[in-house]
């Protein structure tokens, strides 16, 4: 799922790579992870793979990729594997994993909590399977430009559907997965039922009942990068988006747009080793130094991507070279969590197709 949020080049290997050694030992000893690239791939040079290299002398080759499950699936079946690790939402790996593209991870290799509470007992439910270790969790969520809000400030995802109060154009993510949770959270099904309602029929007419309130005003998006420059540019007023890119137009950008946590839908997304990696135990090492609870906390210092382990909360210090403490900015802080669902891969594995067609009707209509 998380191409949505990237370039649009879909599954398309970017001809682009860092090889970031440190010392003559990284220089002859490397391993390569491929990963989404942007701001994401940045913050994971500086929080997890200088500071790797360092430690252990073994260097990281940085392979962007649009989707980053598609070029290790095509390396295995072609039994040419340069990959060691890769970045990927945990749908994925699950889905990789069964067709045995994976090779499965031993969870002794990870370092215990921050309290010492044993690894597998430390990350949140869904962060850890016999080929998957979790490293970040991001989300979708509803944004807006604080100039078209006249002094009002949005507060639930209802205020999303609500033009009479916030008036307005609305970008919506060109498909039916997570605009179809969204819509019934703000019709008022708790989060927790959102998906056995979907799964009914009147479930799915509730929600296009309460899309179709905002339909006149809907801008469609599809690319990651779109809602923040519709909300940039003035094109919209609120829009569905992804938690990081308005983090970085606030903050690094100084672009006047706030989100809300009302209503996010998250995912869990982390590390991977194909079968036949090339440095399979530097791999591994890798993926065990970098899920480290202080490890992860350094990385969410970089980039507002939630925790997926419970003890490195308390370690989260600020964002970056200032004084912002991170952790309000994280979709994980418990404050942030009170209305949050979790996206289901399983549930759209089994009503993508008839709800694609659907939602795409109810887009051309």
């Amino acid at each position: 799922m998380r191409w949505t949020r990237c370039d649009p080049m879909r599954g398309f290997l970017l001809l682009t790579a860092a090889l970031l050694p440190i010392g003559a030992a990284a220089q002859d000893r490397s391993i390569t992870v491929v990963s989404w690239g942007g701001d994401f791939s940045a913050a994971q040079v500086e929080a997890l793979n200088r500071p790797f290299t360092e430690e252990t002398g073994i260097g990281v080759l940085v392979v962007d990729a649009g989707d980053p499950a598609l070029p290790i699936k095509a390396q295995v079946e072609a039994r040419n594997v340069t990959t060691d690790v890769a970045s990927i939402g945990y749908a994925e790996a699950m889905q990789l994993c069964d067709a045995g593209v994976l090779q499965p991870i031993d969870h002794a290799i990870l370092a215990p909590g921050a309290d010492g509470t044993p690894a597998d007992q430390d990350f949140w439910s869904g962060g850890l399977s016999e080929c998957f270790v979790a490293t970040d969790i991001y989300s979708t969520v509803i944004a807006w430009d604080d100039r078209a809000m006249n002094g009002a400030v949005p507060q639930s995802v209802e205020d999303f559907f609500d033009l009479e109060r916030f008036p307005g154009r609305r970008g919506i993510l060109k498909e039916p997965r997570f605009t179809m949770e969204m819509a019934l959270m703000a019709d008022g099904v708790p989060a927790a039922q959102v998906y056995e309602v979907l799964a009914t029929e009147a479930g799915v007419e509730r929600a296009f009942a309460k899309l179709d309130t905002i339909k006149p005003q809907a801008v469609f998006w599809e690319a990651g990068a779109q809602p923040r420059q519709l909300l940039a540019d003035g094109e919209v007023s609120m829009a569905m988006a992804y938690n990081g890119r308005i983090f970085a137009a606030r903050v690094d950008d100084d672009v006047p747009l706030s989100m809300m946590w009302d209503g996010q839908i998250y995912e869990i997304e982390g590390w991977v080793i194909p079968q036949g990696a090339p440095h399979l135990q530097d791999a591994l090492a890798y993926v065990a130094y970098t899920t480290r609870p202080e490890v992860m906390a350094r990385f969410a210092g970089q980039i507002s991507y939630g925790l997926p382990r419970h003890s490195a909360a308390a370690l989260v210090g600020n964002y970056r070279d200032t004084d912002m403490p991170m952790a309000p900015h994280l979709p994980t802080s418990p404050e942030n969590m009170e209305n949050a669902l979790q996206f289901d891969q399983g549930f759209w594995v089994d009503h993508l197709n008839e709800l694609n067609e659907r939602y795409a009707r109810w887009v051309a209509s």
